[in-house]
């Protein structure tokens, strides 16, 4: 019958394979709550590189400078390279050869580029090179980051990119034209490396990370290489990713020795190529790295860094609180709160107990914090102290930062836990997120309070060469008949940049004084422009100009075709490492058309080596002045950060930094010029 219904049995077809998912924790440390969750948002590389991007450009474009050494170390010879004039210091002499020429040599090629595009402009050229070193930055801490990210963990990873992102010590580290700097991405990088778990099968990690030490101490700053120390210990004596039986420690200890130390010699081959341009630039055999270790260690009680002042103890300390604010307390606790999680909240690093074979996860974590303390206790025993000298651990900061947050973020957990005995209501409370981010969100604030104030508070040596360059020059030109008229109603576009090379035919010259520790460089002064120092109460050494004045000898000269600056070959009589002061090197004030000067007219101050010339209105004109920072006679909070409103902007006060013009020596070289083009 057709509505009959059958039941017909068959035996049940065997399951297929079960689709894989990636592991949901890959890093050291273990989120114990939610563990089958959405992961929390990260970006990717390319979009973390974007993110970065804009805040490092940005700092590159706006950004002080802010430490004297940078120009008239590294500025100076990289304009002497790519101008042929500029400010040379005793550490570039062949005497005593401490800066490298290898180092500033690098810098030539983005400086070119810009010339090239854009007419010569030296303005462009100096952010060109600033940029350049921000993208390298960039490409350091997103790496930094995503390692972070994949082999400690996904939370520590999103806190550590905020807190790069933001921080005031990045903002000034990251396109600063120092081997401190060039040290700090190479030791950024090499940690990327250093971070991953080291094992047997894991030689790319130990060549990595040794070349980019290497590359780090070598071309950069020989004492960043004591950052790579807990990682030299990792390779040789911790077990980390390795389970070694004893019958085979000493074959396994054997292997990572030759190991490391094959790394190392592929690693000292960078000497070749550093060792050879400085030699050629110098004229003579020239081992930097050892020179400045000589000096610094070995210079004896009479020379030394000690002779440029030194600090008190507290002055690092001091300096992270003013650049990382909370993140800096964070960091140093980062050692201590691995051990209290050691105790309260062990499972967060996975293994409970390991075995013999085997290493501790607490253990391989505290390798990599261990960075940071150790290069603070290394500057922190130094007399000589000064802020970019921390820079190679700024990143090592935030990311011991980072765990911390991450680790008391565990504690949280686990008191809740003990409280409410109910890990669900836990893992559906935001009391944790809220923490977390309150922390993230307070550092950024603080930070960006803090550019904000190094920007409106101190930005003003480069504001007025900048107003002297678009303003000033070319009202000079257009009033002597230098600059083309264009007839009324031409547009803009169709009128060329200005042409600043008539300048030279007016043979200024432009004098710092008491300021000369906050000359921007040449590449920010047009050419046709002499700089010239002017007496003023500092009595220690001041730079001379390359190529100029009397020579003490000349170095044994190497041959070097493609060598084009012999003016690094020759020593200045006046140099010296003793700081002791060339009265050659200085200016009459009488024969400067131009000077750059601070005044403080609430708090006016002078002597007969530093007059008031801002308020001598009859031979000085202030052609532009901007406010600056009087810091001694401000309040102490609204000169750290910069607060918005009347009511605390009050609390402040400033003097005038000003751009002043020698009123009858410019109106002489006006008449002579106008003359003559008539």
């Amino acid at each position: 019958m057709s509505d009959v219904q059958h039941i017909r049995l068959r035996r049940p077809e065997p399951a297929g394979p079960k689709p894989t998912q990636p592991a949901r924790h890959t890093g050291i440390l273990q989120d114990q709550l939610r563990r089958a969750a959405r992961r929390p948002w990260n970006p990717s590389f390319s979009l973390a590189v974007r993110i970065l991007l804009l805040m490092r450009v940005t700092g590159a474009m706006y950004s002080n400078i802010d430490d004297c050494d940078e120009v008239f170390n590294f500025w100076e010879p990289l304009h002497h390279l790519d101008h042929g004039y500029g400010f040379q210091t005793w550490e570039v002499s062949p005497q005593y050869a401490i800066r490298s020429w290898a180092y500033i040599l690098l810098h030539i090629f983005p400086a070119r580029i810009s010339k090239l595009l854009l007419t010569g402009d030296k303005r462009a050229a100096f952010f060109a090179v600033r940029i350049s070193l921000a993208i390298i930055s960039v490409l350091a801490e997103a790496k930094f980051y995503r390692t972070v990210y994949d082999k400690i963990n996904e939370r520590v990873g999103r806190y550590l990119f905020f807190m790069l992102l933001f921080s005031a010590g990045m903002w000034n580290a990251s396109a600063a034209l120092l081997p401190s700097s060039f040290a700090m991405y190479m030791t950024t990088f090499a940690f990327s490396y250093a971070l991953e778990p080291s094992s047997a099968q894991n030689s790319r990690r130990t060549l990595a990370a040794t070349l980019l030490f290497a590359t780090g101490a070598i071309v950069g700053w020989p004492f960043a290489l004591a950052l790579a120390i807990p990682f030299v210990l990792e390779e040789l004596f911790v077990f980390s990713a390795d389970r070694v039986a004893p019958e085979i420690q000493y074959s396994w200890m054997l292997n990572r020795w030759k190991r490391l130390f094959t790394a190392g010699f592929a690693a000292a081959l960078i000497f070749i190529p550093v060792i050879a341009i400085d030699s050629i630039a110098y004229g003579k055999l020239a081992i930097v790295p050892w020179n400045i270790v000589k000096y610094n260690i070995f210079g004896g009680a009479e020379r030394g860094p000690d002779l440029y002042g030194t600090s008190p103890w507290n002055f690092y300390l001091l300096n992270l609180v003013l650049n990382f604010n909370v993140l800096t307390p964070f960091a140093m606790l980062s050692l201590p709160s691995l051990g209290i999680t050691y105790f309260v909240d062990r499972k967060r690093l996975g293994l409970i107990k390991p075995s013999a074979d085997q290493s501790s996860p607490f253990v391989v974590l505290a390798l990599r914090l261990a960075p940071f303390y150790l290069w603070t206790g290394i500057l922190t025993s130094q007399a000589h102290k000064e802020e970019r000298f921390m820079f190679p651990a700024y990143p090592l900061l935030c990311f011991n930062a980072a765990v911390t947050l991450y680790l008391m973020r565990g504690w949280l957990e686990q008191a809740f836990i003990s409280v409410t005995k109910s890990p669900y209501r836990a893992s559906q409370s935001t009391i944790f997120r809220t923490f977390t981010t309150s922390v993230v969100v307070t550092s950024a604030a603080i930070s960006i309070s803090r550019i904000l104030a190094l920007t409106f508070y101190y930005h003003s040596p480069m504001s007025v060469v900048f107003k002297f360059q678009v303003d000033e020059l070319p009202r000079l030109l257009n009033d002597t008949g230098l600059l083309p008229v264009y007839p009324p109603g031409t547009p803009e576009e169709e009128i060329p940049r200005i042409d600043l090379s008539p300048v030279k035919d007016f043979n200024l010259t432009m004098c710092v004084g008491k300021e000369w520790y906050r000359f921007p460089g040449h590449y920010l002064v047009p050419t046709g422009v002499r700089v010239d120092f002017i007496k003023s109460e500092f009595n220690g050494l001041l730079p001379g100009h390359f190529g100029e004045g009397e020579f003490k000898e000349e170095s044994d000269m190497l041959s070097a075709a493609w060598w084009s600056r012999p003016a690094t070959r020759l020593v200045p009589a006046g140099l010296n490492d003793l700081n002791q002061e060339q009265p050659a090197f200085y200016a009459s004030v009488e024969s400067c058309d131009y000077i750059l000067d601070l005044d403080f007219p609430s708090h006016p101050s002078s002597s007969a080596l530093e007059p008031r010339y801002a308020a001598d209105a009859k031979k000085w004109e202030r052609v532009y002045c901007t406010p600056f920072l009087d810091a001694s006679h401000s309040n102490l909070l609204t000169r750290t950060l910069w607060l918005p409103g009347e009511a605390w902007q009050g609390l402040n006060e400033f003097g005038d930094y000003c751009l002043l013009k020698n009123k009858d020596l410019v109106a002489k070289k006006e008449a002579i010029i106008r003359k003559r083009s008539n």
